[in-house]
């Protein structure tokens, strides 16, 4: 039990990351533009003079949470691109591939509502300049990844001779997005089975 009148610690990194996450909430349910530092302030318990502490302006704390998603993506992507990697076999990578752009998928609850803050924040960076750079990134490391399994996948013969792996990367990067952005706009007609099925046949299709 606390002492009278000794202050509490407070992890700024712990009330930095729930602050996030009430923002991601208050994204997922209204909206980017409902996402003031009062709201997101409310959502989190938290009086708004705790949340000032750590941003100044909403724009900024837009910006460190598009930032946040950006680093939580990454971190999936590295580790199911490592394993890739490591694979002994054209069999053993493929359900890996797959697993990998899955993880780009609103394939359950937990991804449909990542990929509804991810549309509400690349949406939003149209017209606001300072999420450009981390919705940009996003897009970029979505391509890399793809682009470096294409790329492995020529070396060791495993795609038809003569495929141009930059146009293919490109093709898939625009499939694994317009299937997320279906899958949250008519969740009802782009199911998680509708997803899996579209993108194990691109990949079949490939691979010739």
């Amino acid at each position: 039990m606390l002492k009278r009148g000794v202050p509490r610690i407070v992890d700024p990194e712990a009330r930095r990351s729930a602050v996030v996450d009430a923002l991601f909430r208050v994204v997922r349910r209204d909206g980017v533009e409902q996402a003031s530092l009062r709201n997101v302030a409310e959502e989190a318990g938290l009086a708004i003079g705790s949340v000032r502490h750590y941003f100044d302006s909403h724009d900024e704390l837009l910006v460190f949470a598009l930032r946040e998603l950006e680093d939580r993506v990454e971190v999936r992507m590295r580790a199911g691109a490592e394993r890739i990697f490591a694979a002994d076999s054209s069999a053993e990578r493929r359900p890996l591939v797959e697993a990998l752009l899955g993880e780009l998928l609103p394939l359950d609850a937990d991804r449909h509502d990542e990929a509804v803050i991810w549309l509400a924040f690349v949406t939003a960076a149209r017209t606001r300049p300072s999420l450009r750079p981390s919705a940009l990134r996003l897009h970029e490391g979505l391509r890399m990844v793809v682009g470096r399994i294409l790329a492995g996948a020529a070396r060791l013969g495993a795609l038809p001779e003569g495929v141009a792996v930059d146009v293919e990367t490109e093709r898939l990067a625009a499939l694994v997005d317009g299937l997320a952005v279906n899958a949250v706009l008519q969740p009802d007609r782009t199911t998680p089975e509708v997803m899996v099925a579209v993108l194990s046949r691109h990949l079949d299709d490939l691979a010739g």
